[in-house]
């Protein structure tokens, strides 16, 4: 396991200066993404339904010097991402990134026998989640750009064993973010997707907990045969947020363990 525990922020980090929103930041590399962002310099606006476990992170930021403020929020519900905008603006004055993380799946139930709720809820949190998230940004991004980063996954590019309208949700993914990067581009706000690999979250263990079968194919098909740590996927979400990634749009990037290169 890499070393994921909070430092004091950085005056020189990647993202000194930005105030930058992360969805699903209760856990995972949400919460992964928190901790390193805020060392990186951001001031950290961090949304998820769980009011504890945001606690939690931002109580571990604050204790390292850094600046965090939690909304609980629920991706699938418009009026709270807006709500998390108007907080981030009130709060730190703007907003000049976005992470777009949370997700949601189910395994084990074969497509004829899914339930509509099932698919909905699937579809709503992954594809839905990073519409109305967007769509909350977007506005407060148009007089002085931005980066929004979105989660997508290896199940965005390839049928993975993941269930269906899981892999058809981070297509979506993709598809939304590429249609934003360059109906957007005027404005300056660069949009990038991540196709993020088999990695060890609370909802991957869930996934391996009730699918154990699944453990052989998530690794065994990448390169580096490995779960990833959530502060790996991070990292990569923090360059593309940075002025660092300045030339990437429209973007792709495999954060998979070699995955998608075989």
């Amino acid at each position: 396991m890499m070393d994921t525990s909070a430092g004091p922020p950085s005056a020189q980090g990647l993202l000194h200066g930005k105030t930058v929103m992360i969805t699903g930041a209760s856990s995972g590399i949400g919460a992964a993404s928190a901790e390193l962002f805020a060392r990186e310099g951001a001031r950290v606006v961090l949304t998820a339904r769980r009011e504890d476990r945001l606690r939690e992170v931002v109580a571990r930021i604050e204790a390292a010097g850094g600046r965090a403020v939690a909304v609980v929020a629920d991706v699938t519900r418009a009026e709270d991402m807006r709500a998390a905008v108007r907080t981030a603006v009130g709060t730190f004055g703007g907003l000049h990134a976005a992470f777009n993380n949370a997700g949601w799946t189910s395994t084990g139930t074969p497509m004829h026998l899914m339930r509509d709720d099932e698919y909905d809820r699937i579809m709503d949190v992954n594809a839905r989640g990073v519409w109305n998230a967007m769509r909350a940004q977007i506005p407060v991004m148009l007089e002085h750009g931005g980066s929004i980063v979105n989660t997508s996954s290896v199940a965005g590019v390839r049928a993975t064993g993941a269930s269906s309208p899981y892999i058809a949700a981070k297509h979506a993914v993709i598809g939304l973010s590429r249609a934003a990067a360059d109906e957007y581009v005027r404005h300056r706000i660069r949009v990038n997707a991540l196709a993020v690999g088999s990695t060890r979250t609370e909802l991957m263990d869930q996934v391996l907990s009730d699918t154990p079968a699944l453990f052989a194919p998530f690794t065994e098909r990448a390169i580096q045969q490995r779960l990833a740590d959530p502060v790996e996927i991070a990292q990569t979400a923090a360059w593309l947020c940075s002025d660092r990634s300045s030339f990437t749009t429209g973007a792709v990037i495999p954060v998979d363990g070699g995955w998608t290169a075989r």
